[in-house]
C-alpha cells in the first residue's frame, strides 16, 4: 500500500514538473526624430569654382589676344 501511495505521489510530481507557464510582457516603443545636418557647402563651392572657371579662361584668353 505504502508503495503504491509512493508511486502515485511520483506520478503526480512527474505531471507537475512537465507543465510549463510563460509570460511575455511587452513594453511600448518609443520612435524619436532623428536630426541630421550635412554640410554641402564644400560642394557648392566646387561646382561653383568650376562655372566660372570656364569664364574666366575666356576672359584671359581674351586679354592674351589684345
Amino acid at each position: 500500500m505504502k508503495r503504491l501511495y509512493f508511486l502515485g505521489l511520483m506520478m503526480l510530481f512527474m505531471v507537475a514538473g512537465c507543465s510549463t507557464r510563460h509570460a511575455v510582457e511587452v513594453a511600448p516603443v518609443e520612435i524619436k526624430p532623428i536630426h541630421i545636418t550635412i554640410d554641402v557647402n564644400v560642394r557648392v563651392q566646387k561646382d561653383l569654382d568650376n562655372f566660372f572657371g570656364d569664364i574666366d579662361e575666356a576672359q584671359q584668353e581674351l586679354v592674351e589676344k589684345q
